[in-house]
């Protein structure tokens, strides 16, 4: 399964237009299972999707429905998509403690008749409640009961071992992705993938082409990985 996060920055690109279809477009360069995204809906207003469901639906996506907001795909900016060969069993918001609109977002998959749990978060931005943030999507990890696991999202830490990263690292691994910000000049690895002990990855990395240095201030970064079928 081929999995990847993604901060669309509401669709905005480098030249500060609005253009969903660059998004989708970058979507199919990788190709992936299941993506999560942050920065999924518009800031202003009812905070509508950044990608309206006719293009969601014309290059094969279905949103996780979380329903908290009529015209949002997520919670806070924060939805799951997933592909035609993805059943979805279930899903839930995670509430965080925040300064600001932060939360995560959590779904029930299953491919190929086994189940994965998928988490997509972005965290805070001040680095003042991101360890707190990080404790709370591992609390409703360990509520949801043991399923194999898929943590991604924007942490917006700095850091490459230390902080709300060390948190997640116990009990899962981090996955080796590389610098996703700024895109067109990627030095910080803010865009982060955990994997569960009982998870493999083949490959990793982050996806870069011209039209993913231009879509967004964010490169998606993705893994792929085999899940273990039940003995």
């Amino acid at each position: 399964m081929l999995a990847a996060s993604y901060n669309i920055r509401k669709a905005v690109g480098a030249d500060l237009r609005r253009r969903p279809e660059r998004i989708l477009a970058v979507l199919d360069e990788i190709a992936p299972d299941v993506v999560v995204l942050q920065e999924a809906d518009r800031r202003f207003g009812d905070r509508l999707s950044a990608l309206p469901p006719e293009l969601l639906e014309a290059h094969g996506w279905r949103a996780v429905p979380f329903d908290r907001r009529p015209g949002s795909i997520g919670w806070h900016g924060n939805a799951i998509l997933v592909g035609s060969r993805i059943e979805i069993a279930g899903q839930a918001c995670i509430e965080i403690p925040a300064l600001e609109p932060r939360g995560a977002v959590m779904a029930e998959l299953v491919v190929e008749g086994v189940r994965v749990r998928v988490v997509g978060m972005h965290l805070d931005l001040s680095g003042l409640l991101r360890r707190r943030q990080a404790r709370a999507v591992i609390a409703a990890l360990a509520g949801a009961g043991p399923v194999s696991s898929i943590l991604m999202g924007d942490l917006n830490e700095w850091r490459l071992a230390a902080g709300c990263i060390a948190d997640f690292a116990v009990g899962h691994h981090v996955v080796p992705t590389g610098p996703s910000f700024p895109a067109r000049r990627p030095m910080a690895t803010l865009d982060r993938i955990f994997l569960s002990d009982d998870l493999v990855a083949h490959d990793s990395g982050v996806h870069r082409s011209p039209l993913a240095g231009t879509a967004s201030d964010h490169l998606p970064a993705w893994v792929r990985v085999s899940i273990p079928r039940p003995a």
